[in-house]
C-alpha cells in the first residue's frame, strides 16, 4: 500500500531554537586605554627578553655546577644541576607560552569575522583572499607598529635552541678508544673487591650459598661512590652469583680458577639490549632475560641459547680471600652489556672455546 497519498502532518517548529547572533562587540581595555595597551606591551617585551637571559644561565648552570652538588632543604633532596636546569629552562618555555597569550589577548586586532561556508576547492579568488587576510593578519598583529616586538620574539625562540643544543653533550664523549676504556669497556671491579649482596649487602662466603641459588650481588666498592658516578657504575657493575654442583656443569680448562667450587659469577646485564636479568631456571641452569628471551647456560660459560642476543654473558672471575669471602680476581675481561659498533669481539667467549 503506497502511502504517498496520505496527508502530512504539519512540523512543530516550537522547539527550534532562534539564530543568536554575534554578540554585541566589547571594546578590550588595551584598546579603550592606550595606557593600559602599552603597559600589556612592556610586559610581553620583558618576558621575551627574559628568555634569553634563563637560556644564559641554563648553559651557566650545567657547566658551573657540579654534578655531584645536592640541595638539602626540608623534605627536598635533589641534584643542585638538575633544580638549576629544571628552573631555568621551564621558566624560558613558560615565558615564552605566557608572553604569546598575552599579545594575542592584549594586543592582536580584536574584531569578529564571519565566515561563509564553502567548498573545498580553492580557485584563484579565494587564494588571492588568503593572501590578503594573511596581510591583514600581519597587519593586525602589532608587529609593523611595534617592530621590536618582533625582535623580541626571534630573538626568545632562538635563545630557546641553545639549551637543547647544550644537552646534546649529555649523549657523552666522542667514543675513541681512550674514552672506550675509561667508560663504557670498564668497570669498578677489580682485584680483591669483594661481592656484596645487593639486598643487606653483607659480603658473601661460599656456604651461604646452596646448590642451584642464585643471588644478585654487586662490588663493594660501590659504597664508596655518590650521585651520578655512582648510578653509573651500579648501571653496569650488577652481577648474579650462582652456585651449582660442578659435576653438572662444563668449565672450561681456560676458567678452571674463575670459579669456587661450582659458584660462578656473571654480569646481570643483558648482552641483546643491556636489560637486567635474573629469571633463574634452576634445573636447566638457564638463564632468561624478561625484555626479549634471550636465554643464557649459566652451566656452560653463559653462553647464548636461546633468543636475539648474539654473545655469551661476561663472566667475572672469582676467587676466596684469606678471611673466607668471595672476591673479585679482577675486572671483566670483556665489556659487559649491549654491542657496539667500536667494540671489540675477539675476547668473547664462544661456543667450543676451552
Amino acid at each position: 500500500m503506497s502511502h504517498d497519498n496520505l496527508p502530512v502532518k504539519d512540523p512543530d517548529l516550537s522547539h527550534v531554537v532562534a539564530d543568536p547572533g554575534i554578540e554585541e562587540h566589547i571594546e578590550r581595555f588595551t584598546d579603550a586605554d592606550k595606557g593600559a595597551g602599552n603597559r600589556a606591551y612592556t610586559a610581553v617585551l620583558l618576558m621575551l627578553a627574559a628568555v634569553p637571559v634563563l637560556a644564559i644561565a641554563f648553559v651557566v648552570i650545567y657547566f658551573a655546577v657540579p654534578r655531584d652538588a645536592y640541595i638539602d632543604f626540608g623534605w627536598l633532596h635533589a641534584s643542585a644541576m638538575n633544580v638549576g636546569l629544571g628552573a631555568t629552562g621551564g621558566l624560558a618555555v613558560l615565558l615564552i607560552g605566557v608572553a604569546a597569550i598575552q599579545w594575542a589577548r592584549a594586543l592582536m586586532g580584536d574584531h569578529e569575522s564571519v565566515e561563509e561556508r564553502h567548498s573545498v576547492a580553492s580557485n584563484a579568488d579565494d587564494r588571492a583572499l588568503i593572501a590578503q587576510q594573511f596581510a591583514d593578519g600581519v597587519e593586525q598583529s602589532g608587529v609593523k607598529r611595534r617592530p621590536l616586538l618582533l625582535g623580541a620574539i626571534g630573538g626568545a625562540l632562538g635563545f630557546s635552541v641553545i639549551p637543547a643544543v647544550v644537552l646534546f653533550a649529555d649523549m657523552g664523549p666522542h667514543p675513541v678508544k681512550k674514552v672506550r676504556r675509561e667508560t663504557i669497556e670498564t668497570t669498578i671491579w677489580a682485584e680483591e673487591v669483594l661481592l656484596l649482596n645487593d639486598v643487606n649487602w653483607l659480603p658473601l662466603r661460599p656456604e651461604m650459598l646452596e646448590v642451584g641459588q642464585l643471588v644478585n650481588a654487586q662490588p663493594e666498592t660501590l659504597l664508596e661512590l655518590h650521585g651520578t658516578e655512582y648510578m653509573i657504575e651500579k648501571a653496569k657493575s650488577p652481577i648474579v652469583v650462582v652456585r651449582m654442583d660442578p659435576e653438572s656443569i662444563r668449565i672450561p680448562e681456560s676458567r678452571r680458577d674463575w670459579q669456587v667450587s661450582g659458584i660462578l659469577a656473571y654480569s646481570k646485564i643483558c648482552t641483546h639490549v643491556g636489560c637486567p636479568i635474573s629469571l633463574w631456571e634452576r634445573q636447566t641452569h638457564h638463564l632468561l632475560c624478561p625484555c626479549h628471551q634471550s636465554t643464557f647456560d649459566l652451566g656452560d660459560s653463559g653462553l647464548v641459547v636461546f633468543g636475539p642476543a648474539a654473545r655469551a654473558l661476561p663472566q667475572l672471575p672469582i676467587r676466596v680471600n684469606e678471611d673466607g669471602y668471595l672476591v673479585a680476581q679482577s675486572d671483566f675481561t670483556v665489556p659487559v652489556g649491549p654491542s657496539f659498533f667500536e667494540r671489540d669481539s675477539r675476547n668473547d667467549f664462544v661456543k667450543g672455546d676451552n
